[in-house]
């Protein structure tokens, strides 16, 4: 299965969806050569690189009432409505253990995509030791005007889907001819402009490259799956996504909801297995 790329878009409590998919992808033992992914896809594609079956279910949903992963509380103490110390630390190396050592020994790439704050341009860091994994991670899964800003190797960085939501461009300029994507909006959804231009340049007064990159959000975004869409005509690409909306919002605390769109994602990728292995 060589030069078959994953890309995973984020999408805040959106990635559910992506997390049901991914478990069932493992549970065929199936396992991309190529990983990409931003923001929540970022978070969700390191423990399908560690393969660890149920992770981010338990990750997401088992500790959305913990007022230490999503709350006012974590605004005022941390000037982040995720509490990304909890989240990033906490989580992974004592309540729900990433497994390092497999991550370390898999032979998969995977990619991890940022935004530049400076320039509003994608960064991307390839797998390399786990020390640096985390940091990525939270560096990408970092929202604008709800987590501070991440200083990682030399970059000033926030969250991955500003400058490249859905990063297939990427996944093809690294040399794969074939590409599935986990996306998690229907096929008719299409991104609004962005509209407090006003509040990035208040907030982010240093960051005139970010300030640009929300403000073009919706043209890379739309443009990107207008790209898709093409890619999938001449079958360059299979595409997993929900056929309506999930109906959540990006901090979504409803646990029944929730669990619901996991297995929305579980589901879906279990009705169009044969066929993408076919594909394939």
């Amino acid at each position: 299965m060589e030069k078959i790329g994953l890309v995973l878009e984020g999408g805040g409590m959106r990635g559910v969806y992506s997390a049901g998919v991914l478990d069932y992808l493992l549970e065929q033992d199936l396992h991309f050569p190529y990983v990409i992914g931003v923001s929540a896809g970022a978070c969700n594609a390191s423990s399908y690189i560690s393969k660890q079956i149920g992770r981010n279910k338990k990750v997401t949903i088992d500790y959305i009432r913990d007022p230490r992963y999503l709350s006012y509380r974590n605004w005022f103490k941390e000037k982040s409505m995720f509490g990304m110390d909890f989240i990033f630390d906490q989580i992974p190396r004592e309540l729900e253990y990433f497994d390092f050592s497999s991550y370390e020994q898999s032979d998969q790439q995977f990619i991890v995509g940022a935004t530049d704050c400076y320039t509003g341009k994608p960064v991307y860091f390839a797998k390399d030791q786990a020390d640096a994994l985390l940091p990525v991670i939270r560096a990408s899964s970092s929202l604008p005007f709800f987590s501070p800003i991440v200083q990682h190797d030399g970059y000033t960085l926030l969250d991955g889907g500003v400058a490249d939501p859905i990063p297939v461009h990427k996944a093809i300029e690294d040399g794969n001819t074939k590409n599935v994507l986990i996306l998690t909006q229907p096929a008719d959804y299409r991104k609004n402009p962005f509209k407090w231009k006003w509040l990035a340049k208040k907030i982010y007064p240093e960051y005139q490259g970010l300030v640009e990159a929300l403000v073009n959000r919706h043209l890379v975004y739309n443009e990107t799956l207008d790209y898709i869409a093409q890619l999938e005509k001449d079958k360059q690409v299979f595409v997993i996504r929900p056929e309506s909306s999930l109906q959540v919002k990006r901090m979504e605390k409803n646990e029944v909801k929730l669990r619901s769109i996991y297995e929305r994602g579980y589901q879906d990728t279990s009705k169009v297995f044969e066929d993408l292995m076919a594909w394939i």
